[in-house]
């Protein structure tokens, strides 16, 4: 059987930690950037006598995210304890939700490869629970010692699950990038990978296309978009070598090993009955009204892909919608610059998109991702529309208009006093104009001779030496026909 003939069948289990002031089920606080076991107390350490209570604002999160992804709310859910005996788990169990979760069903749009945009995926949810996260192992490497840090431990986490509706590494790596995009927008977590605010497992298996699917094997935290797809083409690789050689694939779990660019097994894949669940006994179930339920859901701001829907509907491009709503204060600088360009006909969204995520974005890159959120951005959007309206109306020239943006950049002062203070306006007094063309042209009599005889080319050159007169300031849509006019004069 060739690798063509075989079908990749790959789901996502997505942990994303909530960004709440204070831990799931204690109020100890629960941040990233503190020191090793500074943020414990007794509930963490699973010290006797503890007992916990539920975070509100934590179900208040994860019920925005359920309701972002069109999943279908259940009034009762019910808490379990999962057992498992690692060091980072104080305890000896997570508290989890196994057979009764909060949340079930629902899925995403998942735009399709740069360049086809538009031809989006759906992707369903199987569920959307609420969890505990376990402290952090640290491995020293060549060291028999391992160091424990429990700060995460007891850390708000929800876990998506989704159906295994995905085809390829390279659509997995998109669907994770447009989860982060809807979590960033609600506002619950960082969703940041590098710092484990947002990690993934991939259920990945191969099987002849058109016929069962393969046996499911299970690669473990994954921290970026880039190891996400990569160890899934490497997990494919592995299962489809084992096919062409007859033998078996054996459900497990897998760690990717980055540097090899391969796939290894850890262990044989745990089942349910491993975790030993059964009712958390100290919680009674979580229930959630209509009421509450509506007020979370007024309060979900618009979301990446209506978003998208909302700019193509404004004529830009998919790659440009999706440019745009990758980043919510991105998106929500270019809304803010619509706002303030209503009105200016010369000022079109595309033009806007362009400003933004040519120039304006290139720049903030290069800053080290400096942040666009209106009110925080080096360039204030109406800064930009005043700049992008001096450029249309010709005020300025378009080179002139990315060196003023360079400036505001750099000093933080509106582009129109940049413009002003350093001399930017073009050149458009049509009287000025003509007594340099007639200027240049007598100090070129011999160029004149020689574009009259028919080496137009030469036009270039005359601009050129306008420009340079002028120190660039001249306009060039008043300058070419002032130009060819007295060409003309001079040859008749």
């Amino acid at each position: 059987m060739s690798a063509r003939d075989y079908q990749p069948v790959i789901g996502l289990e997505v942990h994303c930690q909530l960004n709440t002031a204070s831990k799931m089920f204690t109020g100890c606080p629960s941040r990233t950037d503190a020191a090793p076991n500074e943020l414990t107390d007794p509930y963490t350490l699973g010290l006797p006598g503890t007992l916990p209570v539920p975070n509100k604002a934590a179900v208040e999160y994860a019920l925005r995210m359920a309701i972002a992804t069109d999943s279908t709310i259940q009034p009762v859910s019910r808490w379990a304890r999962k057992h498992y005996f690692y060091p980072d788990l104080p305890k000896g169990y997570q508290i989890t939700q196994n057979d009764h979760p909060y949340a079930l069903g629902g899925g995403l749009e998942v735009p399709g490869p740069k360049g086809a945009e538009h031809e989006t995926t759906y992707v369903r949810l199987i569920r959307i629970h609420m969890e505990e996260d376990a402290g952090k192992n640290t491995h020293l490497h060549g060291e028999p010692d391992s160091l424990v840090d429990y700060n995460r431990a007891g850390a708000p986490l929800i876990e998506i699950v989704s159906e295994p509706d995905i085809r390829s590494a390279a659509e997995a790596a998109r669907y994770l990038k447009e989860l982060r995009a809807i979590v960033r927008y609600l506002g619950i977590s960082e969703a940041n990978m590098e710092e484990g605010t947002l990690r993934c497992d991939a259920n990945v298996s191969l099987g002849p296309a058109g016929g069962p699917l393969g046996t499911r094997c299970e690669i473990k935290n994954l921290n970026s978009f880039k190891f996400l797809e990569l160890a899934i083409k490497a997990e494919l690789r592995r299962q489809r070598d084992l096919l062409e050689r007859g033998e078996p694939v054996r459900q497990c779990t897998l760690s990717y090993d980055v540097a090899r660019d391969v796939t290894r097994v850890m262990r044989i894949k745990e089942a349910a009955a491993d975790y030993r669940y059964f009712p958390e006994p100290d919680m009674p179930p979580l229930l959630v009204d209509a009421a509450w339920v509506a007020r979370v859901r007024s309060e979900v701001p618009e979301l990446p892909a209506a978003r998208r829907a909302r700019y193509r509907g404004l004529e830009l491009t998919a790659y440009d919608a999706a440019v745009l709503t990758a980043d919510a204060a991105l998106a929500a600088y270019f809304d803010a610059a619509l706002a303030r360009a209503e009105g200016e006909d010369a000022i079109t969204p595309k033009k806007l998109c362009n400003w933004i995520t040519g120039e304006l974005l290139r720049r903030a890159k290069e800053d080290e991702g400096a942040s666009l959120e209106p009110g925080r951005a080096p360039v204030e959007p109406a800064w930009l529309v005043d700049l992008v309206a001096l450029v249309e109306r010709g005020v300025i020239s378009a080179r002139a208009g990315k060196e003023v943006l360079g400036k505001s950049y750099a000093e933080r002062v509106a582009p129109a006093d940049i413009v002003e203070r350093d001399g930017y306006r073009q050149v458009s007094d049509t009287s000025e104009l003509s007594a340099l063309i007639e200027g240049v042209l007598d100090r070129g009599a011999k160029q004149v001779e020689q574009y009259l005889g028919g080496k137009d080319k030469l036009l270039g050159f005359f601009v050129g030496q306008i420009m340079k007169a002028t120190r660039g300031q001249a306009n060039p849509q008043v300058v070419r026909p002032l130009l060819l006019e007295a060409l003309r004069r001079r040859g008749s």
